[in-house]
């Protein structure tokens, strides 16, 4: 069975998100997009949160209100990339080889309240998973006696899917994708990282997952995303729910 390595991504963010309540996707996120709207198929109670679109949330007030509701503990699931992530779970969205970003905005603040955290980036390279990122826009860990809700639960790439040990404090990787294997994981990782002594493969989507991504998924994510979506499923980008 073929598939994108976009569905697979999706589909593996699905399996990340379980049965949590609430997902908020920040801006510019089509794949975490995507597999949260592919659980909703599943969940329909599932309430989704995108920031990037003022049709995509309730929010009047834009991301305060979002921030209120983490502070309460009303969001189960969030989503922090960086231009580096290291081997503690720091994330960098300030600088990175003289380069400077948009910035931190509220990445530390959402890393602390909201109940899990999944670090998600497309490329996986030893330039973007680093021994020690430049700049902690938003720390992975805390001591103790911080108050500290939420935190890392996984770090997905495109080659391969870490899960956090809080105890432990550094990741530990939980299966590569097609196309990649243990070696050319470690080969382009620049952090150290726990492994089994064999690495199993992600699992693949399912025909049913692939039916609803290609399906109702795909109609959602064309009104949200277009480019992203006529990139992945051509023409079916064009269709718009009835």
């Amino acid at each position: 069975m073929s598939f994108a390595k976009e569905e697979l991504l999706a589909v593996a963010i699905a399996r990340l998100i379980g049965d949590a309540r609430h997902v908020a996707v920040g801006a510019a996120s089509p794949i975490p997009a995507t597999g949260a709207f592919l659980l909703k198929q599943k969940n329909p109670l599932l309430r989704i949160s995108l920031l990037q679109k003022r049709t995509g949330n309730p929010f009047t007030e834009g991301s305060r209100e979002l921030f209120d509701l983490a502070g309460q503990g009303r969001v189960d699931v969030f989503f922090l990339g960086g231009a580096q992530i290291d081997g503690e779970a720091n994330i960098n969205l300030v600088e990175a080889e003289g380069r400077r970003f948009p910035g931190s905005f509220g990445s530390a603040y959402m890393y602390f309240a909201a109940k899990q955290t999944i670090l998600f980036r497309e490329e996986h390279s030893a330039r973007v998973l680093v021994p020690k990122v430049e700049f902690i826009s938003a720390p992975g860990w805390s001591a103790p006696e911080v108050e500290r809700r939420g935190g890392p639960a996984a770090l997905l790439t495109g080659k391969a899917l870490f899960f956090w040990q809080k105890e432990e404090r550094r990741f530990r990787l939980e299966s590569v994708h097609p196309g990649a294997n243990a070696e050319d994981v470690r080969a382009n990782t620049g952090f150290d990282y726990d492994a089994p002594a064999a690495v199993p493969p992600t699992p693949p989507p399912s025909a049913a997952e692939l039916a609803l991504l290609r399906g109702p998924v795909a109609k959602v994510i064309a009104e949200n995303y277009p480019e992203f979506a006529r990139r992945v499923w051509g023409a079916l980008a064009e269709l718009r729910p009835a």
